[in-house]
């Protein structure tokens, strides 16, 4: 049985999964806090996927810490199966929201100066809320991978 980097039921396991579940909620609380983040349905979409990326992980970790309190092994076909379903699901999910409302802050940004224009609205909160959103996938896509290679070897 190989122990991998992020391999679940491990302290990296478990540092990796708090580690997508901080920058999935302030990704989240950045963007539901600037205001006219609402003007744009892909800021919409964005806060939803953060969300249910900031569930995903946070459930994971709480499977992590209670597989490392009684030293249980997750590595089997059933759990790792499951792990990688939701992982696909929620890496999907997440860069698309991430890429659509990157793609909408350049509209606002460079295409039409909306941003420069309106003043009401936090462009500047919008892009730090993107960017955390695509550190939190990278970070789900690197368990994903991980996931993936235990199933493969198991």
């Amino acid at each position: 049985m190989k122990s991998l980097f992020g391999s679940p039921g491990k302290a990296s396991g478990l540092a990796l999964r708090m580690s997508q579940c901080l920058f999935a909620a302030a990704s989240l609380a950045a963007m539901a806090s600037a205001s006219g983040f609402s003007t744009a349905t892909s800021f919409c979409y964005l806060i939803a996927a953060m969300g249910l990326q900031v569930l995903w992980s946070f459930g994971l970790a709480c499977l992590d810490m209670h597989a490392l309190r009684l030293n249980k092994d997750l590595h089997n076909h059933i759990l790792l199966s499951f792990l990688l379903v939701g992982d696909w699901v929620t890496v999907i999910l997440s860069l698309a929201a991430a890429s659509s409302s990157a793609g909408v802050m350049i509209l606002l940004m460079k295409d039409t100066d909306i941003c420069r224009l309106q003043g009401s609205l936090a462009c500047n909160t919008f892009q730090i809320s993107i960017a955390l959103a695509f550190i939190a996938w990278f970070l789900l896509a690197i368990s994903s991978y991980v996931v993936l290679w235990l199933l493969a070897t198991l």
